[in-house]
């Protein structure tokens, strides 16, 4: 929708924060130092240290962005640093795809500012999905921010941050959207698992989601600079890669598709587990049930956006495809691919969602049993053809319907976890959280769904480590190395030191 002169248009509550400057929120600070380059009245080039603040919000995908943003810096000479209070150029690498990471993004420039006005901060940047849609309007209610960048920009960070320290003016530099690779990083993640953006953009259309407008068409990334970037990351220590994508079915590098990339990266020494992120329900072809069947690298984990169940919401959502055939696809998988776990993520209050066609969505959770789900409430996004459509659904009816759904499921979750007590798995041991070391199985990615708390066992970050499940709660397990009699089971060429096998054992 586009906006009149002197009218804020619908859908935009974070507009109306940024003019108060009332909301205020956590973030994620990742600063760094960095001597940089500037140019002094005299026209002579002197070099003077300066501390910079990566703020980065949003998916996965955008945090692959600020790595390699951080990476860029770094190659110029930056060093990380904890203390943010010591930032003499922030940059926030904002979020735009739903209200709450607007408000969230939002808040975090709005931190910024006054950090500026208060502190050391002497520049501010402002880049990411917030800034590709919204730059008007962020340079002319925000003039603490000396340069306005987008998704495209991430290679030029280095020469934005000299602008804005030189005091040149504000910059508003925001290209088409561009499928960034092949950048340095560095890792936000501990370094034993890495996410790999393996696409960009998407063209699927559905009715309520702005990511095409913000990210532009789906544009595979080249399969070679994957498997290359793989290498490296295994060489630094991954042992697990995360691929991302917005719709990771409709990847295609020439002839190489979704399962001949999967087959050559579960073929990258080094790599225990490779796990496939946003698949397209109507995209999940037999040869990719086969690959997640007979490749032991890759999880035997999917994750499945599905939305909803309702055929009506369906067909305004402009989904492809039916609720049989989702259940087709969802039995045909578990039947293809034993064992393995499922997340979804669905979406209460879409315009029009009768109480029958929640029901029905309320019913198929309960049958279909994910082992994994989150749930959002339907945002209003300008631009989008469902912001325009009739019978709106109260906030308040959509947040009731989304505690329904995440009662019936934690049910479910207590139900499956219970069901692990007593057996033996293989876990990626994480670190330490209170005290308590963790990690994970196969059938859990990070941050987003649970893990597995581990007593009477040590271990590494980044070991593969054999244990016994002995407890269980609604999101996450308790297991044991203790008593262990027989070698771990691990994935093919995953390096293990005889002192992992003692620590397996737990000796």
């Amino acid at each position: 929708m586009s906006s009149k002169k002197g009218v804020v248009p619908r859908c935009r509550p974070w507009y109306d924060a940024l003019l108060s400057e009332r909301l205020w929120s956590r973030w994620s600070f990742f600063p760094i130092f960095l001597p940089v380059l500037h140019s002094c009245r005299n026209n002579r080039v002197t070099r003077k240290p300066y501390k910079i603040g990566m703020v980065s919000l949003g998916c996965p995908k955008n945090q692959v962005d600020a790595e390699q943003m951080m990476g860029v810096l770094a190659g110029s000479g930056f060093e990380l640093t904890a203390d943010q209070q010591e930032a003499e150029i922030i940059v926030v690498n904002t979020c735009g795809f739903i209200e709450s990471a607007k408000e969230e993004s939002i808040g975090a420039i709005l931190e910024a500012a006054n950090m500026k006005k208060r502190g050391k901060c002497r520049a501010l940047v402002v880049a990411g999905c917030l800034a590709q849609r919204y730059k008007d309007e962020l340079r002319k209610e925000l003039p603490e921010a000396d340069a306005i960048i987008g998704t495209a920009e991430v290679a030029r960070i280095g020469e934005i941050c000299e602008h804005a320290l030189a005091g040149s003016g504000p910059l508003v530099r925001v290209a088409a959207p561009a499928m960034v690779y092949g950048l340095p990083r560095i890792s936000t993640t501990p370094r034993h698992y890495r996410y790999l953006k393996i696409a960009e953009g998407c063209s699927n259309r559905c009715s309520y989601c702005a990511i095409p407008i913000i990210r532009g068409n789906f544009v595979s990334r080249p399969a070679a600079s994957i498997i290359d970037e793989a290498r490296k990351l295994a060489d630094n220590g991954a042992k697990e890669l995360i691929l991302l994508a917005q719709d990771s079915t409709g990847y295609r590098d020439g002839t190489k598709d979704l399962p001949a990339l999967l087959r050559s990266l579960a073929r990258v020494n080094g790599i225990g587990w490779v796990r496939l992120m946003y698949a397209y329900p109507g995209r999940i072809t037999d040869e990719l049930m086969t690959v997640l069947a007979e490749e032991e690298k890759i999880c035997r984990y999917l994750d499945i956006p599905v939305q909803h169940i309702d055929d009506k919401v369906l067909a305004a959502m402009n989904r492809r495809g039916t609720s049989d055939d989702i259940k087709r696809t969802i039995e045909k998988l578990r039947k293809r691919v034993p064992g393995i776990a499922l997340r979804t993520s669905l979406i209460t209050g879409f315009p029009g969602e009768t109480e029958a066609a929640f029901k029905r969505l309320l019913s198929f959770v309960q049958e279909t049993a994910f082992d994994h789900l989150g749930v959002f409430t339907y945002s209003p996004e300008e631009g989008t053809p469902a912001a325009r459509l009739e019978r709106q659904i109260a906030p308040e009816v959509a947040q009731e319907r989304l505690d329904r759904i995440m009662k019936a499921q934690a049910k479910i979750s207590l139900r499956k976890n219970r069901a692990l007590i007593g057996t033996r798995a293989v876990i990626l041991v994480d670190g330490l959280e209170d005290d308590a070391l963790f990690g994970r199985l196969s059938s859990q990615a990070p941050e987003i769904d649970g893990a597995v708390y581990l007593s009477e066992t040590e271990a590494l970050p980044g070991e593969f480590v054999e244990v016994t499940i002995t407890d269980a709660s609604e999101y996450d397990l308790v297991g044991t190395s203790k008593d262990q009699e027989e070698e771990p089971t691990l994935p093919q060429d995953t390096e293990v030191t005889e002192e992992g096998k003692k620590q397996a054992r737990g000796h």
